[in-house]
């Protein structure tokens, strides 16, 4: 990580890196804050994909939910790791395409997504590595879906 770089800035980009793509606002912007070329996203259920593959997640996200916003709780940073809590929420209208059980129909809800996320960044303050916790049980329950 850059050694010029401090905590605040660094806790900084992370809130603006989630807010790209929650709005998809200045897209362009987005390789400030990820490598986008390197960024490999590891989430639940053994999900894998690449910057291409989260942006299109979050696309779905945008698409199905309204009024979507996103807020970091605690932030832990050591070195080059950051670790925190994040809530994804917005009111569920629309079809959810990529859901922990693919496509779901909306239910009008208010739906909050709680996660644990774990960052790794480079030398130049981006993100290239992301681990996703979260209790898909729960989010299926709250999108209407009753788990198997």
């Amino acid at each position: 990580m850059d050694p010029h770089m401090d905590r605040d800035e660094l806790v900084a980009r992370l809130v603006r890196a989630g807010e790209l793509l929650i709005s998809e606002e200045h897209h362009e912007e987005a390789s400030q804050y990820f490598d986008t070329e390197a960024f490999r996203f590891h989430g639940p259920d053994g999900f894998e994909s690449d910057f291409a593959g989260l942006s299109s997640y979050f696309a779905s996200l945008r698409t199905a939910f309204d009024d979507l916003t996103i807020r970091r709780g605690t932030v832990v940073v050591e070195g080059s790791s950051v670790a925190c809590q994040t809530w994804i929420e917005g009111t569920f209208t629309s079809t959810f395409t990529m859901s922990p059980v693919g496509p779901v129909e909306p239910n009008g809800e208010r739906v909050v997504m709680d996660l644990i996320n774990l960052f790794t960044i480079d030398e130049v303050g981006r993100l290239i590595d992301e681990v996703v916790r979260t209790d898909n049980r729960s989010l299926l329950r709250r999108l209407g879906v009753e788990p198997g």
